[in-house]
């Protein structure tokens, strides 16, 4: 009897070992960016400049959703957007305030009953005139707004413009035949 209840509590063990294991090797796999304000990422700059990609979401968008999971926790964009962007996650129907280039953003017509829904735009988000969720907001170092890209970006497609804003060649594009030689020349690194 004593072997079989000594034996039952080395299986008991075996099973917490490998659930500890298990635990341990997904938070080592999570993926996070480091997402802050965009008064923090705009305050950052201020000792080290980098570019600004704001994450504009909503809290009942599928797209959004799938960005989040599928996009935003790949290592390659984690690390990527980690190390060369301050990013910034902003609900485009939310009730925050905050300053940007001097001015300051609500949403006024904001129902806090339909927090769940679709809700009023943001001021914020009628400034930068996004229309779509999600929809992503690349501003540079002197806080000029670059581009919105619009709707679900996978890796391979987000790695392009953030590697196209990242290393300036967008400064060269003057016309769309020039981005369609840089796009038809891009080659992905980022894996899925």
């Amino acid at each position: 009897m004593l072997f079989l209840r000594i034996l039952h509590d080395i299986t008991i063990m075996k099973k917490i070992f490998f659930i500890a294991i298990l635990l341990v090797s997904f938070s080592i796999n999570a993926q996070e960016i480091n997402w802050v304000t965009l008064e923090d990422a705009v305050e950052l700059q201020k000792t080290n400049p980098k570019k600004i990609m704001i994450d504009m979401y909503t809290v009942w968008c599928g797209p959004c959703k799938m960005l989040d999971k599928n996009t935003f926790h790949n290592k390659d964009v984690v690390d990527y957007i980690n190390t060369y962007y301050y990013a910034v996650k902003f609900n485009a129907e939310g009730n925050d305030e905050l300053t940007f280039s001097g001015k300051s953003f609500s949403n006024p017509n904001y129902k806090p009953e339909m927090a769940k829904r679709r809700n009023s735009p943001h001021q914020l988000t009628r400034y930068f005139k996004v229309t779509a969720y999600p929809s992503m907001v690349f501003i540079d170092e002197d806080l000029k707004h670059l581009t919105t890209l619009r709707g679900y970006q996978n890796p391979q497609q987000l790695e392009l413009y953030l590697k196209l804003f990242k290393e300036d060649k967008h400064k060269a594009m003057d016309s769309q035949e020039k981005f369609n030689e840089y796009y038809k020349a891009f080659i992905p690194a980022f894996k899925d």
